[in-house]
Protein backbone atom coordinates (compact mmCIF):
# COMPACT_ATOMS: atom_id res chain seq x y z
CA UNK A 1 0.00 0.00 0.00
CA UNK A 2 0.87 3.54 -0.36
CA UNK A 3 2.41 5.20 2.59
CA UNK A 4 -0.47 7.66 2.67
CA UNK A 5 -2.66 4.46 2.91
CA UNK A 6 -0.88 3.19 5.85
CA UNK A 7 -0.68 6.27 7.87
CA UNK A 8 -4.58 6.86 6.76
CA UNK A 9 -5.46 4.14 8.12
CA UNK A 10 -3.73 4.56 11.70
CA UNK A 11 -6.33 7.43 11.69
CA UNK A 12 -3.82 10.08 11.80
CA UNK A 13 -3.26 12.98 9.66
CA UNK A 14 0.41 13.02 8.48
CA UNK A 15 2.86 15.04 5.57
CA UNK A 16 3.70 12.17 4.30
CA UNK A 17 6.88 14.18 2.64
CA UNK A 18 7.50 15.41 6.16
CA UNK A 19 7.86 12.05 7.26
CA UNK A 20 10.17 10.47 4.67
CA UNK A 21 12.32 13.43 4.47
CA UNK A 22 12.93 13.04 8.85
CA UNK A 23 13.56 9.43 8.10
CA UNK A 24 16.29 10.33 4.82
CA UNK A 25 17.72 12.77 7.69
CA UNK A 26 17.88 10.35 10.18
CA UNK A 27 19.19 7.87 7.87
CA UNK A 28 21.71 9.79 6.44
CA UNK A 29 23.20 10.96 10.04
CA UNK A 30 23.69 6.93 10.80
CA UNK A 31 25.25 6.53 7.21
CA UNK A 32 22.33 4.35 5.59
CA UNK A 33 20.90 4.65 2.02
CA UNK A 34 17.50 6.06 1.69
CA UNK A 35 15.64 6.03 -0.93
CA UNK A 36 12.35 8.10 -2.41
CA UNK A 37 9.43 5.47 -0.71
CA UNK A 38 5.87 6.25 -1.01
CA UNK A 39 5.23 2.25 -0.92
CA UNK A 40 5.36 -0.17 2.50
CA UNK A 41 5.14 -3.75 1.91
CA UNK A 42 4.50 -7.15 4.10
CA UNK A 43 7.85 -7.72 5.80
CA UNK A 44 6.70 -11.22 7.28
CA UNK A 45 9.07 -13.57 4.65
CA UNK A 46 11.68 -11.03 5.06
CA UNK A 47 11.53 -11.77 9.34
CA UNK A 48 11.57 -15.42 8.87
CA UNK A 49 14.31 -15.12 6.39
CA UNK A 50 16.40 -12.73 8.76
CA UNK A 51 15.96 -15.62 11.43
CA UNK A 52 17.64 -18.19 9.31
CA UNK A 53 20.06 -16.02 8.16
CA UNK A 54 20.63 -15.60 11.98
CA UNK A 55 21.26 -19.16 12.66
CA UNK A 56 23.99 -18.94 9.66
CA UNK A 57 25.94 -16.20 11.03
CA UNK A 58 25.14 -14.01 8.22
CA UNK A 59 22.16 -11.80 10.12
CA UNK A 60 23.94 -8.95 10.46
CA UNK A 61 24.29 -9.26 6.53
CA UNK A 62 20.84 -10.03 5.10
CA UNK A 63 19.54 -7.43 7.41
CA UNK A 64 22.05 -4.51 5.92
CA UNK A 65 20.78 -6.29 2.28
CA UNK A 66 16.99 -6.07 3.37
CA UNK A 67 17.38 -2.58 4.64
CA UNK A 68 18.67 -1.39 1.49
CA UNK A 69 16.76 -3.46 -1.09
CA UNK A 70 13.01 -2.40 0.92
CA UNK A 71 14.23 1.51 2.47
CA UNK A 72 16.84 2.36 -0.59
CA UNK A 73 15.79 0.46 -3.65
CA UNK A 74 12.10 -0.04 -2.92
CA UNK A 75 11.86 -3.48 -3.50
CA UNK A 76 8.91 -5.26 -2.59
CA UNK A 77 10.59 -7.60 0.21
CA UNK A 78 6.93 -9.73 0.32
CA UNK A 79 8.22 -11.02 -2.86
CA UNK A 80 10.10 -14.23 -2.78
CA UNK A 81 12.22 -13.29 -5.41
CA UNK A 82 13.23 -10.29 -4.07
CA UNK A 83 14.57 -12.68 -0.89
CA UNK A 84 15.77 -14.74 -2.16
CA UNK A 85 18.12 -12.04 -4.17
CA UNK A 86 18.99 -10.70 -0.58
CA UNK A 87 19.98 -14.25 0.54
CA UNK A 88 22.55 -14.09 -2.38
CA UNK A 89 23.74 -10.59 -1.75
CA UNK A 90 24.31 -12.01 1.77
CA UNK A 91 26.65 -15.01 0.71
CA UNK A 92 23.66 -17.48 1.83
CA UNK A 93 23.20 -20.69 0.40
CA UNK A 94 20.28 -20.06 -2.36
CA UNK A 95 18.67 -23.18 -2.61
CA UNK A 96 18.83 -23.60 1.63
CA UNK A 97 17.63 -19.93 1.54
CA UNK A 98 14.64 -21.55 -0.76
CA UNK A 99 14.30 -24.09 0.74
CA UNK A 100 13.83 -22.50 3.78
CA UNK A 101 11.35 -20.01 2.42
CA UNK A 102 8.89 -22.62 0.42
CA UNK A 103 8.88 -24.91 3.96
CA UNK A 104 8.08 -21.67 5.85
CA UNK A 105 10.40 -22.91 8.61
CA UNK A 106 11.08 -19.55 10.92
CA UNK A 107 6.92 -18.98 11.02
CA UNK A 108 6.73 -20.24 14.35
CA UNK A 109 9.56 -18.17 15.55
CA UNK A 110 8.34 -15.11 13.89
CA UNK A 111 4.75 -15.74 15.44
CA UNK A 112 6.51 -15.99 19.00
CA UNK A 113 8.52 -12.58 18.60
CA UNK A 114 5.13 -10.95 17.27
CA UNK A 115 3.40 -12.54 20.20
CA UNK A 116 6.45 -10.64 22.64
CA UNK A 117 6.30 -7.62 20.96
CA UNK A 118 2.51 -7.24 21.71
CA UNK A 119 2.87 -8.25 25.10
CA UNK A 120 5.60 -5.06 26.09
CA UNK A 121 4.22 -2.50 23.76
CA UNK A 122 5.88 -2.53 20.58
CA UNK A 123 4.48 -0.37 18.24
CA UNK A 124 7.60 0.60 16.04
CA UNK A 125 10.67 -0.93 14.66
CA UNK A 126 13.40 -1.38 15.92
CA UNK A 127 12.67 -0.93 19.51
CA UNK A 128 15.38 -1.47 21.90
CA UNK A 129 14.85 -2.33 25.71
CA UNK A 130 17.42 -2.18 28.41
CA UNK A 131 15.52 -2.51 32.03
CA UNK A 132 12.69 -0.12 32.43
CA UNK A 133 13.74 2.00 29.56
CA UNK A 134 12.86 1.89 25.55
CA UNK A 135 14.02 3.28 22.96
CA UNK A 136 12.11 3.29 19.73
CA UNK A 137 13.22 4.09 15.91
CA UNK A 138 16.83 4.07 14.32
CA UNK A 139 19.11 5.26 17.42
CA UNK A 140 23.10 6.53 16.81
CA UNK A 141 25.68 4.61 18.65
CA UNK A 142 25.80 7.20 21.35
CA UNK A 143 21.90 6.93 22.55
CA UNK A 144 22.27 3.23 22.77
CA UNK A 145 26.13 3.42 24.48
CA UNK A 146 24.44 5.72 26.95
CA UNK A 147 21.05 3.14 27.78
CA UNK A 148 23.46 -0.04 27.77
CA UNK A 149 25.49 2.08 30.48
CA UNK A 150 23.15 3.12 32.14
CA UNK A 151 22.03 -0.60 33.05
CA UNK A 152 25.90 -1.85 33.46
CA UNK A 153 26.35 0.57 35.91
CA UNK A 154 23.76 -1.52 38.03
CA UNK A 155 25.24 -4.96 37.45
Amino acid sequence: MTLEELFKRKGAIVNVDQIVANLKATASRLGLAFGDRKMTYNSRLAQETGLWAATKKRGHQFHMEAFKAYFAEGKNIAQKDVILNIVERSGLDLAEGRNVIDARTFSDAVDADWSLSRAKGVTAVPTFFAGLDRLVGAQSYEALKSMVDKYMDKA
